[in-house]
């Protein structure tokens, strides 16, 4: 098994630095690693994804003929042992050879995501998230955390623990609110299996040494 993740891994990499060569022309590309795969990002606006050594682009409505076209298969990755569906279409053998029109494609995704990086950031701080106030806000900033894109990657467990490096007696609440500001839901309205899920995790954590005041 951990073999197989090795090769998977190596042939992975060999497809981002591929990918960083092929479309050197629209940046310089960075790579980071997401729920099994890889993120491809020109200054912060995610463009395409490596996963199990393949490229998929991020799809588009300029893309949308060529991917109807060609029947293109979408990205899935697997999250909390869940399949999700991305909207990210596959790069072919075909399209790889074709680096014009490999390198058109990825410079629409790039755009694509660049206008959603820059709308989203026009429309929404996170105070203006479900269960998010200006209070928690400053809490996010000063633990790093300061937009929906960082706090949507790490999650709302990492993003909790982050919290309470400043705030040892953090409670459970907080962990609800945030989960809750990720899936664009009240906190109340979580459903039970997640909800039950990030109880048995926080009961897990270690207990203040100084104070139990954080379990409420």
């Amino acid at each position: 098994m951990i073999y197989m993740v090795n090769i998977m891994k190596k042939i992975s990499y060999e497809r981002i630095y591929a990918s960083q060569e092929y479309l050197s022309p629209l940046g310089e590309i960075h790579h980071r690693a997401l729920f099994g795969g890889y993120t491809l990002a020109i200054d912060e606006a995610v463009f395409a994804m490596v996963a199990n050594g393949e490229l998929y682009l991020r799809a588009c409505e300029q893309s949308a003929p060529y991917c109807v076209k060609h029947a293109s298969s979408y990205l899935t990755l697997v999250k909390r042992g869940r399949p999700i569906l991305l909207n990210y279409y596959r790069v072919d053998d075909g399209l790889w050879q074709d680096r014009s029109q490999l390198l058109q494609l990825s410079s629409f995704a790039l755009e694509a995501a660049r206008e959603e990086r820059y709308q989203r950031h026009q429309r929404l701080r996170l105070k203006d998230l479900p269960n998010l106030t200006f209070q928690i806000e400053v809490l996010l900033c000063e633990a790093g955390i300061t937009s929906e894109a960082i706090l949507r990657t790490l999650g709302a467990e990492e993003s909790w623990l982050k919290l309470r490096a400043n705030n040892k007696h953090l409670s459970i609440k907080m962990l609800f609110a945030l989960e809750g500001a990720i899936e664009g839901l009240h906190q109340a309205a979580l459903p039970t299996g997640r909800r039950r899920e990030l109880t048995e995790w926080f009961n897990a954590l270690p207990v203040p040494t100084d104070s139990h005041s954080g379990r409420q």
